[in-house]
């Protein structure tokens, strides 16, 4: 997998502490530890290294810490940081009802707790919640699919994690999309959950139960390159075109290459940062500074048009 081994080495050294439930020495300003999904994801790579780079320029110190999705482990995490007299918690949550004890467990010790990238099914608990504006995303990815894909043929759709109600928001934000042209027919999906790997493997098996498709609209990017590398394994790359989500680097390389027909930029740069600045001003003021607990950052579509524009990871150039 393209830059899968120096990503996951430099999310380890990152994820290394807070893992190890090694004691951090906390500045003036305390410890901010940060718990993301899989760090060998260049998405939650980025969202780990944005968040504890935010903390370190205001003058904490940071820890980041990965869950894998797997909630016994991130409420161990949750712990670390507890032991460790965290100051805030910058958390990924691993599952939108089963995280919802994670936060509360770190509420109990007066620990403050700022969401990213996905919600709880509960709200009240968290001080914000920051994600992408995943249905208007899919709204955008499935408009630029039909563009690229065309309005009739068969096509197959790559599902993430049902334990993310981000799964869900994309998949029916393209349903609604799509579902307007009578001759594009769904004729097979599967979970690949956010995993590349996956991706490639369920896209063969796909490919071999329909295939006549024309094309695959893909929950994320790292499912969208799996089935990529399985189209050009089958040599059908030529004939079915596939659709992203996430605006990751090796989505953006795919697109220049021609072998992507786009992807959906999600802002996790910016809400990483925001997170931060929000647990900053709460621990200041006793408020976030922003009018709501939910917060939603638009997604951008990134095609040929754009793509150069991509000047860093998950950053376009305005």
């Amino acid at each position: 997998m393209s830059g899968m081994a120096k990503g996951l080495i430099a999310a380890l050294t990152l994820a290394a502490p807070l893992l190890a439930g090694t004691a951090m020495s906390a500045s003036a300003a305390g410890l901010v530890s940060i718990i993301v999904n899989d760090p060998s994801n260049p998405y939650w790579l980025t969202e780990g290294k944005v968040a504890a780079g935010e903390a370190e320029k205001l003058g904490y110190t940071s820890s980041v810490g990965a869950s894998k999705g797997d909630t016994n482990t991130e409420s161990t995490l949750i712990d670390t940081a507890i032991t460790n007299k965290s100051v805030a918690i910058i958390l990924d949550p691993a599952n939108a009802s089963g995280s919802i004890g994670a936060v509360k467990k770190a509420m109990a010790a007066n620990i403050p707790v700022f969401l990213v990238n996905a919600e709880i099914n509960q709200e009240g608990l968290a001080k914000a919640q920051l994600v992408s504006n995943n249905a208007q995303g899919a709204a955008a990815g499935g408009q630029q699919w039909v563009k690229d894909v065309g309005q009739k043929g068969n096509y197959v759709e790559l599902l993430g994690a049902p334990s993310d109600n981000n799964a869900a928001t994309r998949s029916n934000g393209y349903d609604t999309v799509l579902s307007q042209y009578d001759d594009l027919h769904k004729v097979g999906s599967q979970v690949a959950n956010w995993d590349r790997t996956q991706g490639h493997d369920k896209m063969q098996n796909l490919m071999q139960a329909h295939p006549d498709i024309i094309g695959v609209i893909s929950g994320n990017d790292e499912m969208a390159l799996g089935a990529i590398a399985a189209l050009k394994e089958a040599g059908k790359l030529s004939s079915i075109k596939v659709g992203g989500f996430d605006g990751s680097p090796d989505a953006v390389a795919a697109i220049k290459a021609g072998e992507l027909q786009y992807t959906v930029l999600q802002p996790v740069a910016t809400f990483a940062a925001k997170a931060v600045q929000e647990a900053d001003s709460f621990l200041k003021t006793g408020k976030t500074g922003a009018s709501s607990e939910k917060q939603l950052f638009d997604c951008i579509l990134i095609t040929k048009a754009n793509v150069d524009k991509m000047n860093a990871p998950f950053t376009l150039d305005k």
